[in-house]
């Protein structure tokens, strides 16, 4: 499976703009700007998608952990909290409250620490990185 995503950005890092479009297009010409990165502006960012990503990501891994132990869960309610510092994502902490029928703790906290590891965004944060650039 492959998925996609285009960025436009128009002018310079300051005082430019830019547009977010999703293959499904949730997000169509989403707009991001400096200020919604690094101030208040109105629009997305990269770092809050990335927030998104991780914590859906993580919630559906954590669905299929528990119903593996077989556990189906209430609720999952997960909020990841991105950290951009100098640059560079420095941590996604994750924070979750979930209703998990009939669990123990040591099992939830199991299967909690085996999705925290083991979803792909959480290996995608840690991994090596590619680039195939153009220049038209």
């Amino acid at each position: 499976m492959k998925r996609h995503a285009t960025a436009i950005w128009n002018g310079s890092g300051k005082d430019g703009h830019g547009t977010l479009t999703t293959q499904s297009t949730t997000l169509n010409k989403t707009q991001y700007s400096f200020n919604s990165r690094f101030a208040e502006g109105v629009g997305t960012n990269p770092e809050e998608l990335i927030a998104a990503a991780h914590a859906g990501c993580f919630t559906m891994k954590l669905s299929f952990v528990l119903g593996e132990a077989g556990f189906t869960p209430d609720t999952l309610e997960t909020t990841a909290h991105i950290t951009l510092d100098n640059g560079a994502i420095t941590t996604s902490h994750l924070v979750l409250k979930a209703k998990v029928p009939g669990i123990s703790r040591e099992q939830f906290d199991a299967c909690a620490a085996d999705a925290k590891e083991n979803c792909p965004v959480s290996k995608l944060l840690n991994a090596e990185v590619s680039l195939e650039a153009v220049l038209e």
